[in-house]
């Protein structure tokens, strides 16, 4: 019966590896191998782009782009196989060991479609070829609007930033719901406010405000250079219309893939079309922390009362100062701070500024579980619980600077 059926043609090629020599990669051929069975084969760099004009390559769906450090001196091909592959709408996952981010950056600005470090992570490679076959994403509902910017504006806004020195010591909790409190003083004719998230890698911005993360964001810091009011108006969205917001990227990016002059330039931007910019910072100092410090109005340091916080504040202060940066700018700013009948916490606090040689000139009360439910549910404070005493604070900080920035104007 089985030599009557008609035999099967030979399995078309649906994947390929390109390396320079894919034994390099044997955890690649593994994956591989559990991924597309037999529909895969491999080719060398100048075979893969011989490869593409033929006619064996139209069935080709993705091709996996495998280089180490070796490769670093042929980007230049590397690029161009991204670019052939790409004409030719054969998706591209980039898979590297030991690649520096500048060279990554590269060549993910030429199109790659994911990104996997090798050693490969356990089913990293199945989930990049799953999210190759998604299909397109919808366009984003009306209340998710892109902003709308001015050619040419210069409004000067105040840059504040804001730096938890320790895990958990409410960073973004105070960014996002100082931005919006900013964003809702003086009723009609409130200031504009940006919401920066600079966190590329665990920002939580969009999920604060139940905003998505759109693709557009990582492809603007790629190219500030070209960057204008358009393009970075397409990398905002509007939270109810009063706010405007930058998510982090909807990939996790190595935070030094972005470059000094790409945070400047962002900054710059932000700064000439709305009044006052908040940005999340991540915990992380990197080589553009410094292009933030020197270009913020001011620097909020989040710490709490422990002995984490205090370590790291002591370091941020030595680094700092080792540098000879700007220390002074920095305002800490203590959160869960001890309530007014708490002596005994008083002075723990008293204590730790002296020992450390700082000023915490600001105490936030503790918010408690309403904190992390409204956080949870994608809102701010002064929606989902008004009368939250670290809400509260939050709001009575972005009144005396509203305040301060009137005066400031006025004395100018």
């Amino acid at each position: 019966m089985s030599s009557a059926m008609p035999q099967p043609e030979t399995t078309p090629i649906l994947a390929c590896t390109v390396s320079r020599d894919v034994q390099n990669f044997d955890l690649l051929i593994e994956d591989m191998e559990a991924a597309m069975g037999e529909s895969w084969g491999d080719l060398g760099f100048a075979e893969a782009l011989a490869f593409f004009g033929q006619p064996d390559a139209e069935a080709l769906e993705f091709i996996a782009l495998a280089i180490d450090s070796d490769d670093e001196d042929n980007l230049v091909l590397m690029g161009e196989i991204i670019t052939q592959a790409k004409s030719r709408g054969i998706k591209v996952i980039l898979i590297a060991e030991d690649v520096t981010p500048a060279s990554l950056h590269q060549l993910l600005r030429k199109g790659a479609d994911e990104f996997v470090p090798y050693p490969l992570p356990e089913r990293e490679l199945q989930s990049a070829i799953d999210r190759l076959s998604e299909p397109e994403p919808q366009p984003e509902q009306s209340h998710h609007n892109t902003a709308h910017l001015n050619k040419g504006a210069s409004r000067e806004g105040a840059l504040i930033v804001v730096h938890g020195l320790a895990g958990g010591t409410g960073a973004t909790t105070m960014a996002v719901n100082l931005a919006w409190e900013l964003a809702n003083i003086g009723g009609d004719d409130a200031p504009r406010v940006c919401l920066l998230d600079f966190d590329m890698q665990y920002g939580s911005v969009s999920t604060y405000l139940d905003l998505p993360r759109r693709d557009a964001v990582f492809e603007m810091l790629s190219e500030t250079a070209n960057m204008d009011e358009e393009v970075f108006g397409q990398a905002l969205l509007s939270f109810e219309n009063k706010l405007q917001v930058l998510t982090a990227p909807s990939d996790m990016v190595p935070l030094d893939i972005i470059t000094p002059e790409d945070i400047a330039r962002v900054i710059e931007m932000a700064r000439a079309h709305f009044d006052y910019v908040v940005v999340d910072m991540p915990k992380t100092l990197v080589q553009w922390s410094e292009t933030v410090l020197q270009a913020a109005h001011i620097y909020f340091a989040m710490i709490e009362l422990d002995m984490r916080s205090a370590q790291n504040a002591l370091r941020m202060k030595r680094a700092l100062q080792s540098e000879d940066l700007p220390f002074n700018k920095l305002r800490f700013a203590l959160n869960k701070a001890p309530k007014f009948t708490d002596l005994s916490g008083k002075s723990r606090v008293k204590r730790m500024g002296e020992s450390l040689g700082i000023s915490i000139d600001l105490q936030l009360p503790d918010g408690g579980k309403q904190v992390t439910q409204g956080a949870d549910h994608g809102l701010p404070l002064a929606s989902s619980a008004p009368k939250n005493p670290l809400r509260r604070e939050i709001a009575k900080l972005a009144q005396s600077l509203h305040e301060l920035g009137r005066n400031d104007a006025k004395a100018a």
